[in-house]
């Protein structure tokens, strides 16, 4: 086909003369051509059947939720005007109470511990310590050292410096002002071998024999003050600490004063140790 007959061809098209009266300005329809859209619904015709009910779900629950009003929490007049208060203000009651009643409890324990052990030879305030003589320090605390590493665990248990025994009347040490070892055990001492010294199970029973041990022992009602030293982060640390806070620590967990971290850290200092590689 030659192009002067497509030229008429698409001159004589209908779709031209739309193109012309929708791009040209000039061209506009004319106003009977405008029909205003209607907003009101279609009327039912007198013979139509009535329009059923919609179905219910069977499962209500599903689809859309319907949005509920969320309570608003009070707030605080002591806090921010837009802070909310929480609801740790009746944990934190129950705890203020526990610990007035072991305070008070302690104190008449004390009271009575001191009524039965003469003035002259025991100190005042109900440690369970011979009075120190003159020019000793005085520190009532025992410690707990708690030594962790990636392939033992060891657990020391020390007395306080120029300690008297309230038996005996025997001084710890017997010439200085140290603290002497009164238990030292490892996972070794319970029979556990080689690399099954490292491992959580191994840890915690040597926690619990340790603490059965002061236990049967005497020890802990000389103790009335415990500090707890924890070095190293292997695995024997958090069973240790976990042995403490359970059933097995339910003699000492009340006498606690101090929660230390003693694992060294260096600064500089001579070249570290080659890291080790496996595989």
């Amino acid at each position: 086909m030659s192009r002067t007959a497509s030229r008429r061809l698409l001159a004589q098209s209908p779709l031209t003369a739309f193109s012309e009266l929708t791009l040209s300005p000039a061209t506009r329809l004319p106003s009977r051509c405008l029909r205003q859209l209607s907003t009101t619904t279609s009327k039912k015709a007198e013979g139509d059947p009535p329009k059923p009910p919609p179905a219910q779900r069977a499962f209500p629950s599903f689809g859309t939720p319907r949005k509920a009003p969320i309570a608003q929490m009070p707030t605080s007049p002591s806090l921010h005007p837009k802070a909310a208060t929480s609801d740790m203000s009746e944990l934190t009651a129950m705890l203020s109470d526990v610990i007035g009643q072991n305070k008070g409890q302690r104190g008449a324990e004390m009271a009575r511990r001191g009524a039965r052990m003469s003035v002259n030879s025991f100190s005042s305030d109900g440690s369970g310590n011979l009075m120190a003589r003159e020019g000793e320090h005085v520190d009532t605390a025992w410690q707990l050292h708690i030594y962790a590493t990636r392939h033992n665990v060891h657990i020391t248990l020390v007395r306080p410096p120029n300690w008297y025994h309230p038996q005996t009347g025997k001084r710890y040490p017997e010439k200085g002002d140290n603290r002497t070892v009164a238990l030292s055990l490892a996972a070794g001492n319970l029979g556990f071998r080689k690399s099954g010294r490292k491992h959580y199970d191994s840890a915690f029973q040597l926690a619990s024999y340790v603490m059965g041990r002061m236990q049967e022992s005497g020890m802990n009602a000389w103790i009335r003050e415990l500090e707890v030293f924890l070095r190293g982060f292997g695995a024997g640390r958090e069973a240790v600490t976990k042995a403490l806070l359970g059933t097995e620590g339910r003699y000492l967990r009340g006498k606690v004063i101090k929660v230390s971290d003693a694992t060294r850290l260096k600064f500089g200092g001579t070249r570290s140790k080659k890291p080790r590689r496996l595989g």
